[in-house]
Order: C-alpha cells, then structure tokens, then sequence
C-alpha cells in the first residue's frame, strides 16, 4: 500500500456557533537513524491518534485500548464463520447444492474483498467512529452532503442493529437446536420458545459490551482464537470421521447441482451470494471503534481487509468439508426438524455423542459474534447520536463515568433489536428478512461514500493504506456495482412462486419503512431535520481548536523545512553530476 504523502483533505467541523477549517496532520515520522525500521512509543502514538482525531473536529473520549490484532479481530469475530455458515447455509444448500455452495462462496468472497479495500482507502483518510456517514459529509457536494450524511447514518444503524438481531437469534436456534438433538425429537422448539431465547441472549450482549473498553479489547483475542479453531475443527472432524454412505466424489462435491426453489439456475446461484454476504459481513465494525484503535489510520483498514480474506478463505474449507460429507439426498438436509442444516451434516457424521461437544463450541463462538457486534453498533449509534440525529440522543450519547463506554448506546442497540425480531413471531420465511436488512443497510451506506468519493476525487486525500490512484477508482466502480447487485438479490423471494404473505421475503417492507421514517423525520415541517441537522458536529473546546491550528502551522513548517532540504540536495546532486561530465 502506498504511504500518505502530503497534506490531508480540508473538512469543515461545526463548532462553537462557528464554522472551522482544519485539515488532519500528514503522517509524521518519529527521529531515527537512516531508513531502518522505527519503533514508535505508546504515547506518541496515542497523541497522534488524538491529533488527527481532532483534525476531523472530535476530541478524544475513549480509551485507545485496541491493538491491530485485536481491531482485526472484532471483524473476524463478528463474521464467526463457522456459525455464520451453519446460520445461512439454508440459502445456498437448496439453491444449487455444491456448486454454489462453493463456487458462490468464492465469487462473492473476491467481490466482498474489494469492497473491503475501497472502504480501507476511505478508513485510513478519514479514522472516526462515525465513519461512513462522517466520510459522506466529507466527500459530498455541500447541496446534498446533509440529506446523504442522514441517509447513510441511518443505513448504517439499520445494519447494524439487524446485524445483532440476527446473530442473536441465529444463536437462539442453535441453543434449541441442541435441545431438539438432546432429545432425540421428542422437544420441537416453537417461535415463541425461540423468541424468548432470543430475548436472553440480547439482555447478556447488552450487559456485557457495558464493561470498560480493555475487557472488550482482550475478549476480541479470545473470539480470534476460538473462531478460527473451530472452522478448522469442524473441516478436520467431518473429513475423519464421516461414514463411507455420505462420502461423495469430488466430481459431486465440485459440479453436483441441487435447485429446489423455482428459480433458473442462474437465479439459484445469484441467491446462493446470500451466504457469503451475510457470513463475510459488518466489516465496518472495524471503522466503529476507530477513536479506541490504536494507530487507527493503518489498523482499521488492515483489519478489514484481513479478515474479509481470513473468513473467505475458512469458509472456502468449510464449504468443501461439507461437500464432500454431507451425502447427495440434500432433500431431508434441507428440511430437517432441527432447523440446521449444518447440524443434521454434523450429526450424521459423528453421531449424537460427538454432535453435542462441537454444537455447544459452535453455540459459544456464535455467542461471542453476537457480543462483538453489539459492541460495533453501539458504537456507530453513539457517533450518530453525538451528533443528534437518532432519537433520544441526548440520553443515549452519553459516556459511563465508571466503565468511560457509551452503556446507553449498547443498550439502545438491544432494545432495536428486540423490535426487529419480533419478525420471528410471524414465521421463519419472516424472520428471515432480518437477515437480508443487515446486508441491505451496510450495502446502501457503504456506496454512498464509496460512489462520493469516486465522483470528486479532488476532495479526497490518501491516508497511509492506499491503492493508489488508478487501483483505487477501478476497485471503488466494481465494489459500488457489486454492493447494488447483492442489495437488489437479497430482496427476492428465496422460494417462487410466492402464493401467500408466508412466502414473501420482508426485508424490502421493513426497509422502505425505515427509510420512509428517516426521509419522513428529515423533511417534517418545522422540526425535520433538515432544519436542525448539520452534519457531523465537533465536540471540541476553543483550546483544543487552537491546539489543532498550532500544530497544524507547526506540521506545514515543518514540511516547508523538509521540501527546502529535498530541493537543496537536488540542487547538490545536479551539481555533482554536471561536475563530473
């Protein structure tokens, strides 16, 4: 990645009643000897985070708690693969089989790395909370950058708030799918048995991302390690202890075709994208807690990259475990009373006994998902409200002076939740449209600032990950194509025909809805926001706006004194040169 050469774009930040143009440090060297490696110290780090922090006009209020690893980490744990898998397997297994069970994974997984690396270059800009509505406002022509800031905020909460519900609830089902097995089948879960489940995990997630910010830090090594050992786990124990009936050859395991859901072929695997979308997801969740990251404008968009390519490439063996154990009657797969398809290939292969152990691991992985995830998106809902724009924002931007966590934003974000799921009551093909809204909402908010960006290249300015220029504008055009195509695909009916309101596929209703609310509140006579919104708002102090000017003055010197000495030992080096001809 190229390193960020020169000065970083101008924004404006309200403040004070008054307007004020600052623009973020270029990135400083520490003093070192020749052109080794330089390590810089924790505070000097620190300092530099909080000054470009404050080039954005926010002042610090978190604890810069999180490492690189662990910033990699709250994606990867977030995106949980094997859970992730066994939660959306139900889209891909009946929607071509093998094939695009497999080769869907992969063609979603290159595009959804893409998406990755375009966000990346906006993430080392531009390393704030609030991230993609705050690189919208940034980016976007002053006609329309409030009314996208709003609009992107609000696709942003809807992501992530149905990002927790769906893992929340994916978690319930796995915890009365275990039941169901216990039993024998004897104990049939009901939508009202899964509701309440659901509603006591959400009370844990919400309880637990209230603690101080360096428990959270630590607890997101702990999901890594878990995470990735148990999609190795799961690859190893289906390869070795399968039985020989559901053994299938790798022609079936690469090439076997299954459809059973209406649909052409080429419909069916399109559908099949749903898995990789949903599973290699929430990426953002990285850019989210950028004011607690560490070196942010490096550790954010290497932890989305590196996990995107991490899950896929798990998920790529979990994929090719599954094909080539799960035997080719896929019929009873599909429709098992579990409710898992995952957990009937398991099953099958190690038997009640050895099912138990590897569901209860699954169960707590996809437990720590739903906690990271929690965590991500009372951050996004604390950026939003800082700068009023969600309801009771007054009340939910506020930090704990105990724990210094924004405790009302993860609790706003597992009362949301539990709204949405309410979905579940209705029926499964319902409760479904959650998991579509995750992808639709993240989708809408990450092209806005993607497409912004590309449009006006001259109010954007590399960080220190960058693709460079042509890279960068080829990489953002195809990620904005493939965000479109997924956000219209996750709308369609995962069954046809459609012959009743069971079969619909909700997540087009519950996302116009929101969006009307939003438009509805933007527009309203009087008190809309459109009469009081302002786009991101600077908390900073008057003495922290001249702190940010003084250095800033400082920085250009300083950059004036190193481009006189470039110039002048060029001019010693033409010298030199014209001496020796």
């Amino acid at each position: 990645m190229a390193d960020h050469n020169g000065s970083s774009y101008s924004t404006d930040v309200k403040a004070l009643g008054s307007d004020i143009h600052v623009a973020p440090l270029a990135s400083s060297s520490a003093p070192g000897r020749g052109q080794g490696k330089i390590h810089l110290s924790k505070d000097f780090i620190e300092q530099a985070d909080a000054e470009l922090l404050a080039t954005m006009g926010y002042k610090q209020e978190f604890k810069r708690e999180f490492s690189s690893i662990e910033v990699f980490g709250i994606a990867f744990s977030i995106m949980g693969v094997a859970p992730s898998i066994a939660s959306t397997l139900l889209y891909s297994l009946p929607s071509g089989g093998p094939v695009s069970m497999v080769w869907g994974w992969l063609v979603g997984t290159f595009f959804i790395a893409l998406t990755g690396l375009a966000l990346g270059d906006l993430a080392s800009s531009m390393p704030t909370s609030g991230g993609l509505y705050y690189w919208t406002y940034a980016l976007s022509s002053k006609k329309y950058r409030k009314f996208l800031c709003w609009t992107v905020g609000y696709a942003n909460t809807l992501s992530t708030t149905s990002a927790v519900a769906s893992i929340d609830w994916s978690v319930a089902i796995m915890i009365l799918a275990a039941v169901s097995v216990g039993t024998d089948g004897r104990y049939v879960p009901t939508d009202a048995h899964t509701y309440g489940v659901y509603l006591a995990v959400l009370l844990m997630h919400a309880i637990l991302t209230s603690i101080g910010t360096r428990a959270l830090a630590r607890f997101q090594t702990v999901a890594t390690v878990l995470c990735a050992g148990l999609a190795v786990a799961i690859c190893v124990v289906l390869g070795t202890t399968t039985p020989s009936e559901y053994r299938n050859p790798a022609s079936y395991a690469f090439g076997g075709w299954y459809n059973e859901t209406g649909w052409s072929s080429v419909g069916a695997f399109m559908l099949a994208f749903m898995t990789p979308a949903w599973t290699i997801a929430s990426y953002d969740s990285c850019v989210h807690i950028s004011e607690e990251a560490s070196n942010a404008a490096r550790a954010v968009p290497m932890g989305i990259f590196f996990s995107i390519v991490s899950s896929g490439i798990l998920g790529f063996g979990i994929m090719v475990a599954l094909t080539f154990n799960m035997g080719m009657d896929l019929e009873p797969i599909i429709n098992s009373d579990y409710g898992q398809p995952m957990a009937t290939i398991i099953l099958n292969a190690v038997g009640k006994t050895g099912f138990m152990p590897i569901w209860v691991f699954m169960i707590i992985v996809n437990f720590m998902m739903g906690a990271s995830m929690n965590l991500a998106s009372s951050r996004q809902i604390f950026a939003f409200s800082r700068d009023g724009a969600l309801p009771f924002s007054g009340w939910v931007y506020r930090i704990n002076s105990y724990t210094l966590t924004p405790v009302n934003s993860a609790w706003w974000s597992a009362a949301v939740s539990a709204i949405l799921c309410l979905l579940g009551l209705v029926n499964a093909v319902a409760v479904g449209a959650v998991f579509s809204l995750s992808v639709i909402g993240a989708s809408i908010a990450y092209t806005i600032p993607i497409v912004a960006r590309l449009l006006a290249p001259h109010r954007f300015i590399p960080g220190v990950w960058y693709l460079g220029d042509f890279w960068s504008k080829l990489v953002g055009w195809v990620a904005a194509a493939w965000l479109v195509f997924i956000s219209i695909i996750v709308c369609l009916p995962s069954y046809i025909p459609v012959t009743g309101a069971a079969d619909m596929n909700y997540a087009c209703v519950v996302t116009a809805a929101t969006f009307v609310f939003s438009g509805a509140w933007y527009y309203c006579p009087k008190y809309g926001g459109r009469h009081w919104f302002e786009g991101p708002k600077s908390n900073l102090e008057v003495g922290d706006v001249v702190a940010v000017e003084t250095a800033r003055d400082l920085q250009d010197e300083e950059d004036a004194k190193k481009a006189r000495s470039q110039q002048e030992e060029l001019r010693q080096t033409v010298e030199v040169d014209d001496f020796k001809e």
